[in-house]
């Protein structure tokens, strides 16, 4: 088998590979790090990519499966870190210059913990923006991330790196964090499978200065790889106080429940609200009609909501703005300028406008908690365009100031906390990726992954 046959396997397949003895661990490993080291000249997937120390936990693996004693549900299987999150041994820089690279480093946030315990094998460190501010992939500290269908566009943010890795084949498995789109946009650029779970089910430390806007998320090739890997890391933690307790179900369990009966809203545009690219709107559509030929009742509606934009940014920019508080006139002289900018507007708000803000988010979650006594999954484009040139905030002759205005569909479920995913159903003229949103009430994370999981047994997902 080759290194190109195992960079393009499932987790699930690996770990099947590894049950039966067709593949090894260590065969495994060696092909995601050829991957990454043979993309990262031209994609620039990586801040830092761990081979040695990848090799050594992939051969205790390989003992362990050899002897029948795997660790845990992931035993082996490659993954990577978006380098916003804590990873024992290693920096966590956040794509910024004003991070010291210097320090002990000796903890790992909860959902790398957690792959730590069931033998994940850590491929590396993901790009991200500086502190992961815009939703797409460049920084003052690594560079830009290209997208993986063509490197002259960007991959999407902030989780871009972990986004091209996985379509790329450097681990079937990433880390992402989404605070407005960050995991859905980038995956909806590069062609994968992103999850954004419910708020605080996948605990967070340290806690992010965006507050609860902020969540992390599986960022994969399939669904199914998906509800695996939210079935390790979406267990309760001590040291996040907002950590959900333990999920009900098995996400991996419910998959094969299909979407025979659920009621879909399907809204192209939130109510005109959005102009939509042709072909995103005709691939959208397709699957559509694809969920309701496989038994759900799919109905043309739209939620009773406006564009929650001037909130998030309240919400947005004072997070940022608390993020660079702490540093003096020189420090912040080398951050990103976009990131400088919506700091000082961050800075400004009063607490009243904060907290009107905060009133702004309940109501919309109030309204769209009334949606869905009625529907139980909305389907939205995920991104009303493709991927547009790398090393952009926004696409050029658009006339948007900030990367808001091109995300109108994902940001409003991060204000919301509901489980948000996007899957990959179709390309446009360029052949660049067109993705699909699904969206849940609070908690049923269950449900966007079982739709989700149909849409690839039926063929309707690529």
């Amino acid at each position: 088998m080759t290194d190109h046959d195992l960079s393009t396997r499932t987790a699930v397949q690996l770990l099947d590979g590894y049950r039966t003895g067709a593949f090894s661990p260590v065969d495994a490993a060696r092909a995601a790090l050829a991957r990454a080291a043979e993309i990262q000249p031209e994609v620039n997937a990586f801040v830092r990519i761990t081979a040695e120390e990848a090799l050594a936990r992939a051969r205790e693996s390989e003992r362990r499966w050899r002897r029948g004693e795997p660790r845990g549900r992931l035993d082996g299987v490659p993954v990577t870190v978006k380098d916003i999150l804590l990873m024992r041994g290693h920096p966590t820089l956040k794509g910024s210059r004003a991070i010291a690279e210097q320090g002990a480093w000796d903890e790992d946030a909860p959902a790398v913990a957690r792959l730590r315990e069931h033998g994940a094998v850590f491929l590396g460190k993901t790009t991200t923006p500086e502190y992961g501010w815009k939703a797409v992939t460049d920084s003052p500290l690594s560079g830009v991330t290209r997208n993986p269908r063509d490197p002259a566009r960007t991959a999407g943010g902030s989780s871009g790196g972990a986004a091209a890795a996985v379509a790329l084949g450097a681990g079937p498995l990433a880390l992402g964090t989404d605070g407005g789109g960050s995991v859905r946009i980038p995956a909806s650029f590069c062609g994968i499978f992103g999850l954004k779970p419910t708020y605080g089910r996948v605990p967070l430390y340290p806690a992010s200065a965006f507050g609860t806007l902020a969540h992390v998320g599986p960022m994969t090739r399939d669904a199914a790889d998906a509800a695996l890997l939210l079935d390790v890391i979406g267990v309760p933690d001590a040291r996040d106080w907002s950590a959900l307790g333990p999920p009900a179900v098995s996400y991996s369990e419910v998959l094969g429940d299909g979407v025979r009966g659920l009621r879909v809203a399907y809204s192209p545009t939130l109510g005109g609200q959005v102009a939509v690219r042709p072909a995103v709107t005709a691939a959208v559509r397709r699957a559509v009609e694809r969920l309701a030929e496989l038994g759900a009742y799919v109905t043309e509606a739209d939620p009773d909501v406006t564009d929650p934009v001037d909130a998030f940014h309240t919400l947005w920019f004072s997070g940022a703005a608390r993020v660079v508080q702490h540093l003096g006139p020189r420090r912040r002289e080398v951050l990103d300028p976009g990131l400088r900018e919506i700091c000082g507007q961050g800075a400004r708000y009063s607490a009243l406008e904060y907290l009107a803000a905060v009133d702004a988010r309940m109501e919309l979650g109030r309204r769209m908690g009334r949606f869905h006594e009625v529907y139980d999954l909305l389907i939205t484009p995920t991104l009303p365009i493709t991927a547009f040139e790398a090393g952009a905030e926004v696409p050029k002759g658009s006339g948007h100031r900030r990367w808001t205005g091109w995300t109108p569909f994902t940001y409003p479920f991060n204000l919301t906390q509901q489980p948000a995913a996007t899957v990959p159903v179709g390309h446009d003229a360029d052949g660049l990726p067109i993705g699909l949103q699904l969206v849940a009430a609070r908690h049923r994370d269950d449900l966007v992954l079982r739709a989700a999981h149909a849409l690839y047994e039926a063929g309707a997902a690529a």
